[in-house]
């Protein structure tokens, strides 16, 4: 199994701090959402149908022709790979989520990272090219047209571009959404993150149709649960909701690049839900602010940590007071 933020248990054991007590800012997930409509008894009751409304709700949400929910995002990394015969070329920009190269390699495909300034030069080695957009953990956004021109030129010898787009929300205007329906395209966005619900395991894949049920028949029936339907649908369905938790993200994503360049910390990328930081001593670092009780997502090899966001203004002022009393060289 590979890391992840989020192992807040973990942590608790290893520094001796209740769970109860941590700053959990690993994930990059937003820490608040909005109030839970009820969940009908028929959810728990009857099997999940697909005539329930949520395909509409999240089409026209994401302005997307057709997709499919599944059981998060994760389950579309982890079943895409076994849609095409092993030993396909796959470049996957880096540097990105872990689990879309380890989901490759699993089904025999021959996997190799590269950076997006190399991608002009060496497309056309690859059968599939995978981007996160906007990357996580860098926060780097890459221009639609670049993305389409990429695709176009792998859509022509039956080459597929995958775009992981699970921190899209607070910026759709960058989407590829409604270009999914476009022989190899493949959209993924994430439901979690940006509703703050990460528990709720709810993804979708946006492509065409013909791949979709395709993807349909290896995940087989009822990957979402009835209840994760019900709450899904009632927030799709509330754009005053969307637009008050976009709004609320961005301010305080700004606030947190504002607070962490403030005290000597400047993000080097970021996004709406966290913000990315290079040091020398990040080791050090993550040590330091978790002996505090505050859990920070560490990409040791490239000695960088990522802040996600404080849930309210108590988590704010414990941020603020852990980085004014760091010390200049943590060990």
């Amino acid at each position: 199994m590979l890391e992840h933020g989020g192992r807040l248990r973990a942590a608790a054991q290893r520094y001796g701090i209740a769970v109860a007590d941590w700053l959990d800012l690993s994930t990059g997930i937003a820490p608040y959402g909005w109030p839970l409509p009820p969940i009908p008894a028929d959810a728990w009751q009857r099997l999940p149908e697909q005539d329930d409304g949520l395909e509409a709700l999240a089409r026209d949400y994401y302005g997307a022709a057709a997709l499919l929910p599944v059981a998060g995002s994760q389950a579309a990394i982890q079943a895409l790979p076994r849609l095409r015969r092993p030993g396909l070329r796959v470049g996957v920009v880096s540097p990105a989520y872990a689990e879309h190269a380890l989901a490759w390699r699993r089904e025999g495909h021959l996997v190799q990272e590269l950076s997006e300034g190399t991608v002009e030069r060496d497309l056309e080695y690859f059968d599939l090219l995978l981007v996160i957009n906007p990357n996580n953990p860098s926060g780097r956004l890459i221009e639609r047209e670049r993305l389409l021109g990429w695709h176009a030129r792998l859509a022509e010898r039956g080459g597929w571009l995958v775009v992981d787009e699970a921190f899209m929300d607070c910026t759709p205007e960058h989407s590829l959404a409604a270009e999914s329906q476009r022989p190899g395209l493949i959209v993924l966005r994430s439901f979690g993150k940006f509703f703050g619900l990460a528990g709720i395991r709810l993804g979708f894949v946006l492509a065409e149709q013909a791949l979709l049920d395709h993807l349909g028949e290896q995940l087989g029936p009822w990957t979402v649960s009835g209840p994760a339907r019900a709450v899904a649908s009632a927030l799709l369905a509330d754009s005053q909701g969307q637009q008050r938790q976009r709004e609320r993200l961005s301010g305080d994503g700004l606030r947190l690049a504002v607070l962490l360049s403030a005290h000597g910390l400047a993000p080097a990328g970021g996004t709406a839900l966290f913000q990315l930081v290079g040091h020398p001593h990040a080791v050090g670092l993550h040590g330091y602010f978790a002996r505090r009780g505050i859990l920070l997502r560490l990409f040791a090899e490239s000695r960088c940590l990522r802040f996600g966001l404080p849930a309210d203004e108590a988590g704010w002022q414990r941020l603020e007071q852990a980085l004014q009393e760091r010390p200049a060289w943590p060990l």
